[in-house]
């Protein structure tokens, strides 16, 4: 009887290697160096359509920003995109592309909002004159030769205490800075799958699958083997 087990067991040990895992292995080597190179490409055209965002910014081109970000959104959300990012000193790997700005769109959107104030500002009774004009006279040229934004600490700071000096103007801060849009508005951070049916992501499927079929191998085998050993005890 258990001469019987133990040929039924060798049998299954035959059809266990009748395709070899080194077999396997020579599949899986070159199928892992085509789906990281997939994966390169799906980084480089995310790069490549961000790059695109960015520079429809500097034109100040609000058709072509969205257009842009579109492209951009859609390819991310169809494709896996591996992508390493410097955060708090450290480089970590993250899905997506990370965050980027709109600065040029911000600074727009922030001039307006300030030059909304100043005509609304010119035309009111003061005694004092126009206190708008006045503080930005002493204020501008400071946040230029600094490299100010306009919603800089420095340049809210000159604000702060050129309008202090004005005993009309005790709500003009919260007048002007009331309408300025938050920074955050024009930030951007799109996530990427951590798997999509794209070709990197069949790649990495069938990777998947053969690395899979030769450990499921490896513990049939290791069983059969263990089996083998008590049949031939008994």
């Amino acid at each position: 009887m258990g001469g019987k087990k133990s040929n039924h067991i060798r049998q299954a040990l035959r059809s266990v290697g009748a395709v070899r895992s080194w077999q396997l292995i020579l599949i899986l080597i070159p199928l892992a160096f085509v789906a990281a190179t997939l994966l390169r490409l799906d980084h480089l055209r995310m790069v490549e359509l961000r790059a695109a965002v960015i520079e429809a910014d500097e034109a100040n081109d609000d058709t072509a920003i969205q257009t842009t970000l579109t492209a951009l959104q859609e390819f991310v959300f169809t494709h896996i995109v591996v992508n390493v990012i410097e955060h708090n000193g450290n480089q970590e790997i993250i899905f997506g592309t990370g965050p980027f700005y709109l600065e040029h769109q911000y600074l727009r959107a922030a001039n307006a909002a300030i030059a909304a104030a100043e005509a609304k500002l010119s035309s009111d009774a003061n005694p004092y004159g126009n206190i708008y004009s006045a503080v930005s006279n002493i204020c501008r040229p400071i946040a230029v030769v600094n490299g100010w934004a306009w919603n800089s600490p420095g340049y809210l700071d000159c604000w702060t205490s050129e309008l202090a000096k004005y005993p009309a103007s005790d709500n003009l801060e919260v007048n002007l800075t009331a309408d300025v849009p938050s920074t955050e508005l024009y930030r951007h951070n799109y996530a990427s799958p951590l798997w999509a049916p794209s070709w990197a992501g069949l790649a990495i499927l069938a990777c998947i699958i053969i690395l899979t079929i030769i450990v499921i191998r490896f513990l049939i085998w290791c069983i059969l083997q263990i089996a083998l050993l008590f049949v031939g005890r008994n």
